[in-house]
């Protein structure tokens, strides 16, 4: 079969192949500092008050039980709804404490989110988004007891692992495994 190589067609996959080497290495995977390690998150909620400590990576494999647990803390308090959360944010807190040399409890303040309640929180700040990451377990509103939240936003920056949004007057560090920016 001939291979079609207009200029135009050559200026096509020149740029695909671009704009895939720029992806950053940290989409969809782990850092290699993570590879092959037991991973493992000390949580609280500051809703529920309720507390974790988990394994949820043995070194080669997620642990399920351990993500159901790690669902159900990240759970919408508010209707007591659990969504299935992406691992990768579970990963990005790790990594974070990591960068950050932390053994800090990592203070949840919103993981999932309902449609029901993101609507109802929308209509009480213009700072919800309509198609928040939350709705489909890719955000995490967090942070590190012990630890200054500017120095937690400058760990979650230097993945470049998603978006990272910066709320100080809410004593809060947003993540998410969308695309990766910043905002405050």
């Amino acid at each position: 079969m001939p291979l079609d190589l207009s200029r135009r067609r050559f200026l096509q996959f020149a740029g695909a192949g671009v704009a895939l080497a720029a992806l950053p290495t940290w989409a969809g995977t782990s850092s290699d500092a993570l590879k092959g390690v037991s991973r493992t998150l000390l949580l609280g909620n500051i809703h529920t008050g309720e507390k974790l400590e988990t394994c949820y990576f043995d070194g080669s494999n997620y642990v399920q039980k351990e993500l159901d647990r790690l669902n159900h803390h990240c759970r919408d308090f508010r209707r007591n709804e659990t969504y299935a959360m992406d691992k990768r944010l579970f990963d990005q807190l790790v990594e974070i404490q990591n960068r950050l040399d932390s053994k800090g409890r990592i203070m949840i303040i919103s993981g999932y989110r309902s449609p029901a309640t993101n609507n109802a929180l929308r209509a009480n700040s213009s700072g919800v988004a309509k198609k928040s990451f939350h709705m489909t377990g890719q955000a995490i509103d967090f942070r590190i007891e012990g630890v200054k939240l500017a120095k937690v936003r400058e760990a979650a920056l230097s993945l470049k692992a998603g978006g990272v949004g910066y709320y100080p007057s809410s004593d809060f560090v947003h993540i998410d495994t969308g695309h990766v920016r910043s905002w405050s």
